[in-house]
C-alpha cells in the first residue's frame, strides 16, 4: 500500500454519454469513392511513389502497417481506412487510447469528441460514465483471455455486449476498430497512462489496461519484425508511432541479427501538417536549425530503411492515396 493519499475516484460525478454536446458525427465520413482534393504536383509524386511501394511490400509478401492517430478518425478518414483493408493493403494497425475511444463512441451512439475547454471549466471533461464504463470492461474481459486492448474492443462491438451487457453499434460500419477484427487485421492500442479519458473512471483498472496494451505491443512488435521489404505509414502520430516503432524495431533488429536475418530494407512514410524545408536523406539537422525540434521526423529519421515526410492534410493524403491504389489495380 502506498504511503501516500490516492485520488477516491467514488466522488466522481458521471454523467451519461447522451447528455454531452458532440463535435463530430457520422456525417463526417468521407466516401472513398468520390473525387479527391486536389494536391500539388510534388504531393502527387510523392503519393504515387507510396502507392507503389505498398504494391510491392504486398506482392512480395512483406507487411503494410499503419498507425495513425485520433484525428484521422475524426476528420471522417476511417471508410477510406478501411477500404484499403477490404482491399488487402494492410497487415497491421497502431493507433493509441484516443483512436480507440473515439472509435467506440461513433460506433456506439454516433457522434464523439467533446468541446473540452467548456466541459473542463464544468468539471465534466472526460468523465462521461458509458465510454468508460464499457470500454474499461472491455480491457478487463481482454486481460483475462490474454488478448490485446484492441482486439477486445473489438470483439465486444462483433459480440454486440460488453460483459453480460448487451449493446447496439449501430454505426460501427465506420469503426476502424471492429472492421480490423471481422478482417482479422491486428490492431494494436499503445495506450499512456493517464492520457485518455476512460483512466478518469471509477471502474479504471491500470493493470487491466497495462497487460492489454502491452499485448498489443508485443503484437505490433511480431509484425515489425517482418517488415524487411516492408512499409510503415504514420498518419497524424506525432508522439505515439515514433516512440513505439523505435522501441519495436530495435527488438526486431535484435533479433534478425541474433539469427541471421535482415532488417534492414523497408519504407518509413509519414504524413502530418507541421512544415519542414529539412531534406532529411542528409540526415539529423543541426541544432541550431528549427527542424531538429521537428521531432517525429528526427525520431521516424534516426530508423533506417528509407524515409521520407509528407507534409500534407490527412484527408488529401488518405484519400488521393486510395483513389491512386484503385486505379492501379484497375489498370491492372
Amino acid at each position: 500500500m502506498s504511503r501516500y493519499k490516492l485520488f477516491d475516484r467514488k466522488r466522481l460525478k458521471e454523467k451519461s454519454v447522451e447528455e454531452r454536446e458532440s463535435k463530430s458525427t457520422s456525417s463526417i465520413m468521407i466516401n472513398p469513392d468520390s473525387n479527391p482534393p486536389e494536391i500539388s504536383p510534388l504531393e502527387q509524386k510523392l503519393v504515387d511513389d507510396l502507392a507503389k511501394h505498398i504494391i510491392v511490400s504486398r506482392e512480395i509478401g512483406s507487411p503494410v502497417i499503419i498507425a495513425y492517430g485520433a484525428h484521422l478518425f475524426k476528420n471522417g478518414c476511417s471508410p477510406i481506412l478501411i477500404k484499403l483493408m477490404e482491399m488487402g493493403y494492410i497487415n497491421q494497425l497502431l493507433t493509441n487510447g484516443a483512436g480507440i475511444i473515439h472509435d467506440f463512441e461513433m460506433s456506439l451512439i454516433g457522434r464523439t469528441e467533446e468541446d473540452v475547454k467548456k466541459y473542463m471549466a464544468e468539471g465534466q471533461f472526460g468523465i462521461w460514465d458509458e465510454t468508460g464504463k464499457y470500454l474499461n470492461a472491455a480491457a478487463k474481459q481482454g486481460a483475462k483471455k490474454n488478448l490485446g486492448f484492441g482486439e477486445s474492443v473489438g470483439k465486444c462491438m462483433s459480440d454486440g455486449k460488453v460483459g453480460k451487457k448487451a449493446l447496439e453499434f449501430a454505426y460501427k460500419q465506420h469503426s476502424i476498430v471492429w472492421n480490423a477484427y471481422r478482417l482479422s487485421i491486428p490492431l494494436s492500442c499503445c495506450a499512456s497512462i493517464g492520457q485518455d479519458i476512460i483512466h478518469t473512471h471509477p471502474s479504471c483498472d491500470g493493470a487491466a489496461l497495462g497487460k492489454t496494451s502491452y499485448t498489443d505491443f508485443l503484437i505490433f512488435t511480431e509484425s515489425v519484425s517482418k517488415m524487411q521489404n516492408g512499409t510503415f505509414i504514420s498518419v497524424g502520430s506525432a508522439i505515439m508511432a515514433p516512440m513505439v516503432l523505435e522501441k519495436a524495431l530495435s527488438m526486431a533488429k535484435n533479433v534478425a541479427k541474433a539469427e541471421g536475418k535482415s532488417l534492414d530494407k523497408y519504407s518509413i512514410i509519414v504524413n502530418d501538417i507541421q512544415p519542414s524545408t529539412w531534406d532529411w536523406s542528409k540526415g539529423e539537422p543541426p541544432k541550431d536549425n528549427p527542424a531538429y525540434y521537428l521531432r517525429f521526423c528526427k525520431s521516424f529519421s534516426r530508423m533506417g530503411g528509407e524515409f521520407s515526410y509528407v507534409c500534407l492534410d490527412n484527408r488529401a493524403f488518405l484519400h488521393n492515396l486510395y483513389y491512386v491504389l484503385k486505379g492501379l489495380i484497375t489498370k491492372r
